[in-house]
């Protein structure tokens, strides 16, 4: 594939697109997340959780791709509030595990209108969701490789 590198648009950045689209997506999000008492980081950790109930801190921060010293103090926040639990593991002191608790699982239940909000408002229709979705995880995989 060739492009005009000289002559790119800004609008023609496929970074700049996706950027903005991160953004849009935040805007949508941030009213029900406030409403909800949570951040957006907080909320991926609830889905994370939902899927698998107990993950280590480890585990968490490779999946959102967060540092630990960006995790730790979200995670110490969410089990302030009740949402999680956090403990060493027996067999290994150094590992931190995180467990869903019951107002975790009802407050990721109430969040379930989120993706949904933003399948309606994204105006694609299914096959064209799912070509998006493969195509920005192809993205994502491609780019981390080391």
């Amino acid at each position: 594939m060739q492009f005009d590198l000289e002559n790119l648009s800004l609008d023609s950045h496929l970074c700049f697109n996706l950027y903005v689209t991160s953004r849009a997506v935040q805007r949508l999000y941030n009213p029900q997340l406030k409403a909800l008492g949570l951040t957006y980081p907080q909320y991926l950790v609830l889905v994370s959780l939902s899927e698998q109930p107990v993950m280590t801190v480890n585990e968490i921060g490779h999946l959102l791709d967060l540092e630990s010293g960006t995790l730790t103090p979200l995670l110490k926040r969410m089990e302030s509030i009740g949402f999680i639990s956090r403990s060493r593991r027996h067999d290994d002191e150094r590992v931190v595990q995180i467990e869903l608790l019951p107002a975790g699982r009802a407050k990721r239940q109430e969040a379930l209108m989120l993706p949904k909000m933003l399948v309606e408002k994204s105006g694609l229709n299914e096959e064209e969701w799912h070509d998006l979705f493969n195509l920005t995880a192809k993205l994502f995989h491609n780019l981390s490789q080391e």
